[in-house]
């Protein structure tokens, strides 16, 4: 299988919704595609949702890690959304959460970011 990316550029948060797999195939591509959308926009934040998203290993997990950093140094935050129970216990094991906040839906993780997208 393969991952599909879709993003959506609000007036202070990027939305990305993946769907697939995010593993050692797709991260590179991921992550090329989120950092420059992170650069060129305006965006200070970004909201990820992995609703679709199917299976992650540790190679996803460094794409989500490098983009929290990324968005971070630039004084932004980042948050998950609507995590599929897999995905969730993969962040759980890696300990990820201590550091990234987790909402049940995108309204909600937009809402947390205190802007108006």
């Amino acid at each position: 299988m393969s991952l599909h990316v879709e993003m959506e550029q609000g007036s202070k948060a990027l939305i990305v919704r993946l769907k697939g797999e995010l593993d050692h195939h797709t991260a590179d591509a991921v992550k090329q595609r989120m950092e420059e959308a992170i650069n060129r926009g305006n965006a200070s934040h970004v909201v990820v949702n992995l609703r679709d998203l199917k299976f992650m290993d540790s190679s996803g997990l460094g794409v989500i890690l490098g983009r929290y950093k990324q968005v971070t140094g630039k004084g932004g935050k980042m948050v998950l959304c609507e995590v599929s129970p897999t995905v969730y216990r993969l962040f759980e094991m890696s300990g990820l959460f201590k550091i990234l906040a987790v909402k049940e839906n995108e309204r909600q993780a937009i809402s947390s970011l205190e802007v108006v997208s």
